[in-house]
């Protein structure tokens, strides 16, 4: 009998190829796709390896200070929020600065308990509490200026 080479053909799961289900599995997948250790990946996010190590065990959940530094890692929003309603634009513009409730209410000097109602869906009530609201959201004509020409 005649011996013949036999040729197995099957997809081999890469190491990061596996389903996200939490932060930490985002942060895991984007460390081996890049193929670089925790402590890489810590000195790209500014932070410990330790902290990295908790994010992708689930130990910890990421300050919101990082969420920005951590978008830019990934290159998306790990948790994104639907934007369509002004509860929505003011946590997604929140996130995106990396500050508390309580910060951005101090931005705005407000009360932090108005700004959760206003995270919560409440109506914002005051005219001038819009005008805090939509230069919170929208960046400064000069910055719009600035960002039109470099088009």
């Amino acid at each position: 009998m005649p011996f013949v080479r036999i040729r197995r053909k099957s997809l081999i799961q890469k190491e990061w190829d596996f389903e996200l289900q939490t932060l930490g599995d985002h942060i895991r997948r984007r460390r081996l796709m890049l193929a670089i250790t925790q402590e890489e990946a810590a000195q790209r996010l500014g932070v410990n390896a330790w902290t990295v190590h908790n994010w992708e065990t689930g130990q910890r959940k990421p300050e919101i200070r990082f969420i920005p530094a951590l978008v830019a890692f990934l290159g998306y929003d790990p948790e994104p929020v639907e934007e369509g309603t002004l509860a929505g634009r003011l946590i997604a513009k929140r996130r995106q600065l990396g500050l508390s409730q309580r910060e951005a209410a101090r931005s705005l000097q407000i009360d932090p308990g108005t700004w959760a109602g206003w995270e919560r869906g409440e109506r914002v009530t005051t005219k001038a509490h819009m005008r805090a609201v939509e230069g919170f959201l929208e960046p400064p004509a000069a910055l719009q200026l600035a960002q039109g020409r470099g088009r």
